[in-house]
């Protein structure tokens, strides 16, 4: 079975009545947890993002409290688990100001951390990668919100 493009999906979803709707998304909502998650911002969260923001950096926390410093395997694997949970936060936003903010949040958490990243190869190249990436977003950033965020960027 061949899966229809975007385009084509948009065009149906547009001819089906609000019923038929509302019972597609409810079914998507059941059967994987991140539609659910997405469906859960679009609804409730995307009409304050500074909200949004926080709540994810709370979450952060309270991973970054949880990490295992005893095995740096254990940390290192923490790490990956924060990264990925901060980048599908990114993903459910689509702004580059929030994923600006994220992202310059989990390195200050790594940085903080007390982890010795210069001992890990692994976790070097995870923060720089990060580093790199903000900057790279940055530049396609409006030169204000280039300057707001200039001074954390240079911390890291």
């Amino acid at each position: 079975m061949e899966t229809a493009s975007i385009s084509i999906i948009k065009k149906e979803l547009k001819n089906l009545p609000p019923e038929e709707l509302h019972a597609i998304v409810t079914r998507l909502a059941k059967y994987k947890k991140e539609n659910k998650e997405l469906l859960n911002y679009l609804l409730f969260e995307a009409v304050n993002e500074q909200a949004y923001i926080q709540s994810v950096k709370e979450e952060i926390d309270e991973q970054f409290n949880n990490l295992n410093r005893s095995s740096f395997y254990l940390a290192k694997k923490t790490l990956r688990k924060v990264l990925k949970t901060t980048q599908k936060y990114i993903k459910f936003s689509e702004s580059k100001e929030t994923e600006i903010e994220l992202l310059i949040y989990f390195c200050q958490k790594m940085k903080k951390s007390g982890l010795r990243m210069r001992s890990s190869r692994v976790v070097l190249n995870m923060y720089e990668r990060q580093v790199n990436r903000i900057q790279k977003i940055l530049s396609m950033l409006h030169e204000d919100l280039q300057f707001d965020y200039e001074d954390a960027v240079n911390e890291l």
